[in-house]
């Protein structure tokens, strides 16, 4: 049981940096600088 809690905290982990990354991504294209 504890190593599936750990497994899916790091995919959500993972997923939180990926959706964060995106989301500053965008706001930097949309300001007009390369990225």
């Amino acid at each position: 049981m504890a190593k599936y809690v750990f497994v899916t905290g790091g995919v959500v982990s993972a997923l939180g940096k990926g959706i964060v990354a995106a989301s500053l991504g965008r706001l930097l294209k949309s300001r007009g600088l390369s990225v």
